[in-house]
């Protein structure tokens, strides 16, 4: 163990606890913020900020005539639009790249 943690494990012994683990059992949750409805809400709120700021910059490549960037800023946009709108992609897609290297899943 290490010099500057063994008196603290020697602290805990002393108090009648033998881990760390049963402390956080005990704290009590009816205080606990509910995060329930946290990704829905931050997807309502930054969806049309996102939409507006995708539309602004696309306009202002088209008006200026660079149709590359133009381009590739749209397929930026759409996979960040997908990211960003389809919940569990995230986990579709670490699932679909474990697989196709060869890293076992389940």
């Amino acid at each position: 163990m290490l010099p500057l943690l063994s008196s603290t494990a020697d602290a805990m012994t002393a108090l009648g606890g033998t881990d760390l683990l049963h402390l956080a059992a005990e704290t009590p949750t009816e205080n606990a913020p509910d995060t329930g409805g946290l990704a829905e809400f931050l997807r309502g709120f930054f969806g049309p900020l996102f939409l507006v700021i995708v539309s602004i910059v696309a306009i202002f490549f088209l008006f200026t005539r660079e149709i590359t960037r133009f381009a590739q800023f749209m397929i930026l946009a759409i996979f960040i639009g997908i990211v960003f709108y389809v919940p569990g992609i995230i986990e579709v897609i670490a699932v679909a790249i474990a697989r196709a290297m060869g890293v076992p899943t389940e």
